[in-house]
């Protein structure tokens, strides 16, 4: 949906400025007369339903049938011609067209819809036809405007053409914007159709805390608050995995939650500090199971939302019919950058030495993983545009995942890329509490050190652990992106209604 024209010239402030007061010294008059913001017209008609029911019909299989219709929306076109005037309303779900005529509401009604303006609210009875050209219509026989618009619309309603400013005034960019408002309503259908997905296999929606006295479940910078009642600093959620799991102590086996999530980081096409987060977790199951329900949850989603499991983003064609490919970050450099061979790939000096011309921090502590890690994220990650699932991620960068059996400097942990970018990260869980509590203190020493993403010491999740956290297989997929690759939208902002913008000057 994104715009790739410059910004329309802006409107001089004096030339807005007069039409704003114009507009008002008509409600002015209004209010003269009465109620100038009615809330007694009662509509009973979308567009999108009467053009879906009637729109196949001609006028000779209309007019006899007299459909009345009341409907209401804003009004974005109309055509003043003597006795004889058209206007266009939108409602939520489209257009209608509206016939207005001196005959069927008379010389005072009619004069009154002239002095109207685009983007005035208004309100009609009348019954359906069709017109000489074509189009199905309300033929109306009483119309009301509902509620004044004091601002005028952008000229020529094709969307703001300032990104910025889409962002910004999204009321505007949804009024003026159609495919934006079909994102919006595709992403209502994404969380719909993962919602029903999961209640369908037996998972329970769950709610947990957004306020937490430790910032948990991600590495991750947090927001802070203070709750004076308390007199105690909280953290706004960074995730909610460490409640989730509690609650599979607790016996609820099979959990999910979609939630928003806040990371005090920076902001970019693909982050902004508040997001939506699909977390689910189901005992008994390991990491290989989750793969196969992630693959299986896209395609259905994106069967139920855009018909088909294959889709288009940014030119590109997305198979989300066929099994995802499953590589190790070794692997996954080897055949984007086959110059690197499998075994070279395994030696920490071959990694450091690769990785010396590139704009990557290595410490003398880096071990082969965190190496692999840095080398994959600085040459493999962003050309991972079909789905792929990059398995055996660091212990030491896995502060959550249960260690592989095989090799422990590992975990059973995989993430999910698609078009270059992180979906979805999941592992089979760590339930080992003696282990999480020296992974926990490993990261209390990291954040002495300075790494303030580092995780804090979780003392009661610790405790929810000694009374045995089942076999766990736990999940994290990210709302936002999924919406972007779904839509067909190049930035997250593109698909959060009110993404968090710098103060307006």
């Amino acid at each position: 949906m994104s715009d790739k024209s410059g910004p329309a010239p802006a409107a001089p402030a004096a030339d807005e400025n007069q039409i704003i007061a114009e507009r008002r010294g008509k409600l002015t008059a209004m209010r003269g007369h009465g109620q100038a913001f009615p809330n007694d017209f009662r509509r009973d008609a979308l567009a999108a339903d009467l053009h879906a029911q009637y729109g196949a019909m001609s006028n000779d299989e209309l007019e006899p049938l007299a459909v009345a219709a009341s409907v209401a929306g804003r009004m974005m076109l109309k055509r003043v011609m003597g006795k004889a005037c058209f206007a266009t309303i939108q409602d939520m779900s489209g257009r209608i067209q509206l016939y207005v005529t001196l005959d069927a509401i008379g010389a005072q009604a009619l004069d009154a819809f002239k002095h109207w303006d685009l983007g005035d609210l208004v309100g009609a009875h009348g019954t359906l036809f069709r017109t000489k050209t074509g189009e199905l219509s309300v033929r109306v026989t009483s119309i009301r405007l509902l509620a004044k618009a004091l601002r005028p619309l952008p000229e020529k309603f094709h969307g703001l053409s300032d990104q910025e400013q889409r962002y910004r005034q999204r009321y505007v960019d949804l009024i003026t914007n159609p495919d934006s408002r079909e994102v919006f309503f595709k992403r209502s259908k994404i969380v719909q159709a993962t919602r029903e997905f999961f209640v369908a296999r037996g998972y329970l929606e769950v709610e947990t805390p957004m306020m937490h006295p430790i910032p948990g479940g991600a590495a991750a910078r947090p927001f802070t608050t203070h709750h004076n009642a308390l007199d105690m600093q909280l953290f706004l959620r960074v995730a909610p995995e460490l409640y989730l799991k509690k609650l599979v102590v607790g016996g609820l086996e099979k959990v999910f939650e979609i939630n928003r999530n806040f990371r005090n980081e920076g902001i970019s096409t693909r982050h902004n500090p508040e997001f939506t987060m699909l977390e689910f977790y189901e005992a008994y199951q390991d990491y290989h199971y989750l793969m196969d329900l992630t693959e299986t949850l896209f395609r259905e989603v994106a069967q139920k939302v855009t018909g088909s499991a294959t889709v288009t983003y940014q030119g590109a064609t997305i198979d989300l019919g066929r099994r995802f490919d499953r590589l190790t970050m070794a692997e996954a450099i080897h055949k984007y950058q086959p110059q690197h061979s499998l075994a070279e790939l395994a030696r920490p000096e071959y990694l450091k030495a690769a990785l010396t011309p590139m704009e990557v921090e290595v410490f003398a502590s880096d071990e082969l993983g965190l190496l692999q890690l840095k080398l994959f994220e600085a040459t493999t990650e962003d050309k991972l545009i079909q789905p792929t699932f990059i398995i055996a991620h660091p212990t030491d960068v896995s502060p959550l995942a249960r260690a592989n059996d095989a090799n422990p400097a590992v975990t059973d942990r995989f993430e999910l890329f698609i078009t270059g970018r992180e979906l979805a990260n999941g592992f089979s869980e760590l339930n080992d509490p003696e282990d999480q509590a020296a992974r926990f203190r490993g990261q209390s020493e990291a954040r002495e050190a300075g790494d303030e993403e580092a995780m804090y010491y979780d003392a009661d999740y610790i405790r929810a652990m000694e009374y045995g956290l089942p076999p766990t297989a736990g999940e994290g997929i990210g709302i936002d992106r999924l919406v972007m690759l779904l839509t067909d939208s190049p930035s997250i902002r593109d698909v959060i209604l009110f993404p968090q913008l710098k103060r307006e000057s």
